[in-house]
């Protein structure tokens, strides 16, 4: 497997000579600067493509090419959107990108209530708190049902914090919560994410299906003419939050996306912590039914609590079996070197990380340490090549 970093461009705090250091070589960015919807230029493309080659990396995946707001709510004439994300396509496969990752979530992307829980030993990791995040919905931005979303101790400790709490910590918490949106985008406060979310108002599980399927069938037989492969994240965490149907959150759901639009060019980015993050998922099972469409991998660990909350572990800690998922991975490479396929080595990068020793001097993107990767990727650069010496002697 390819050992890939994701790296935030000129809003990142670690340098591409930095990354060197670690030993990846494939960057995984995105031009974060454009607004949603707009076309990304070729010209800048290319400029960012030679910075990247000039350090010394390849750059053969996205992550990620923004879908607008509109098309998820299926929004009025959306064929200018359509048009643009084609022509994005286009300007993308024309400097050497092979892959697409995107998600699906609406509003929000990845979301934690916590951006610097301790750890034992020291350092810090993200985390989703239950009872904070019912503080959000029910208390602090009073949505109707939110009770019903969250089980009992969940929502009586969400009511101590509420009670308990200043304008101060629930600033942060609402921070914490937008942290996930990459880039420049704008963040909301709580007046203007309740007037979000009325956009939202009579979308249900199935609406949002239908508009994610009118995605697909606009862009995947471009994609397949370009050359391109999509790999859809899933959702993180892989349930509803804010009264918004997340539907790429479990096995099933995975099934429905690859089965809307048949297409090798329709796949999966495998995220094992986001998948990890849901009690019924079996990340290990889903890697070996979809082994076909993963078209690049997140490889993070994750434990979880009976309220519903989670944190990140370390990259071969957590409730995850990382070896067993590492194997899968690369038994599907090597059937695709026997069968010669073009996309035999899978991209992998190590998904965020513990801040730890001097991570917290540098201000870097919430789960994007510098060192806390690198420990990571270590991690799993070494569980790699155990299982290749332990197949080499049997």
């Amino acid at each position: 497997m390819k050992e890939g970093w994701r790296w935030y461009g000129s809003f990142d705090r670690i340098s591409l000579s930095e990354i060197a250091q670690t030993g990846a070589r494939e960057i995984v960015t995105a031009l974060y600067e454009i607004p949603y919807g707009e076309v990304w230029p070729r010209e800048t493309i290319a400029k960012m493509r030679q910075s990247i080659e000039l350090a010394g990396f390849n750059w053969p995946i996205v992550e990620s090419l923004p879908i607008h707001e509109r098309i998820k709510k299926g929004e009025g004439d959306l064929s200018t959107l359509f048009s643009n994300y084609r022509q994005s396509m286009a300007n993308l496969a024309a400097e050497g990108v092979k892959v697409i990752c995107y998600n699906f979530m609406p509003l929000l992307d990845w979301t934690r209530t916590d951006l610097r829980a301790p750890v034992d030993g020291g350092g810090t990791c993200l985390r989703f708190d239950a009872a904070r995040m019912a503080a959000l919905e029910v208390f602090m931005l009073e949505r109707e049902g939110a009770e019903a979303d969250y089980c009992d101790d969940a929502l009586e400790r969400g009511r101590v914090w509420f009670r308990l709490s200043d304008e101060a910590k629930r600033d942060r918490l609402m921070a914490s919560v937008m942290a996930g949106l990459p880039g420049a985008y704008d963040r909301y406060n709580i007046k203007q994410l309740k007037e979000a979310l009325k956009g939202y108002e009579g979308i249900d599980r199935e609406t949002l299906r239908a508009n994610y399927k009118r995605f697909l069938d606009e862009v995947i037989p471009a994609a397949e003419e370009l050359g391109l492969s999509f790999a859809v994240h899933p959702d993180d965490p892989p349930r509803d939050i804010l009264g918004l149907p997340r539907i790429v959150s479990t096995e099933e759901d995975i099934a429905w996306v690859l089965s809307a639009h048949e297409s090798r060019a329709n796949g999966l980015t495998l995220c094992s912590g986001s998948l990890g993050a849901h009690p019924d998922n079996d990340i290990p099972a889903i890697a070996r039914r979809f082994a076909d469409k993963i078209h690049f991998a997140h490889l993070r660990n994750v434990r979880k609590f009976a309220d519903g909350s989670f944190e990140e572990a370390t990259h071969l800690g957590g409730d995850t079996d990382m070896a067993l998922l590492v194997a899968n991975l690369l038994d599907e490479e090597k059937r695709r070197q026997e069968e010669g396929r073009a996309d035999s080595d899978i991209v992998f990068r190590p998904d965020h990380g513990h801040e730890m020793l001097d991570d917290d001097r540098r201000d870097t993107h919430p789960g994007y340490p510098l060192i806390g990767r690198m420990r990571g990727l270590a991690e799993l650069r070494g569980l790699m090549a155990g299982i290749h010496h332990e197949r080499a002697k049997a």
